[in-house]
């Protein structure tokens, strides 16, 4: 291992909340996925979307509403759930919200 360095980061300090706005910040990006977190301001949020590859968030800190195929999810903090590849999702922030989105592409 040698002169391997290593940061730790709280990782609810790595992304700020912004008033009235989303911000990201991306960790990872590579060929085969990305880490990226990301802050909600209250009533912010994501329109429906969908994405080619499947999508697990992670919530740091708050509450948000996620809507998966016209299905309404609250999840809150400690929580995770996974958006299913080609299926319209969206989210909104019920309270500031942190998540972090985990994205794996097909092989």
């Amino acid at each position: 291992m040698g002169d391997m360095m290593v940061d730790i980061e709280n990782i609810k300090d790595m992304v700020e909340y912004q008033k009235g706005s989303v911000v990201s910040r991306t960790v990872i990006k590579k060929d085969v996925g990305t880490v990226t977190l990301f802050s909600f301001d209250k009533d912010q949020g994501l329109s429906e979307h969908s994405a080619p590859f499947d999508a697990l968030v992670n919530v740091i800190d708050g509450r948000a509403e996620i809507t998966i195929g016209g299905e309404p999810h609250m999840v809150s903090e400690g929580e995770m759930v996974i958006m299913p590849a080609d299926i319209p999702h969206a989210l909104r922030a019920i309270e500031p919200f942190k998540m972090m989105l985990v994205m794996i592409r097909q092989a």
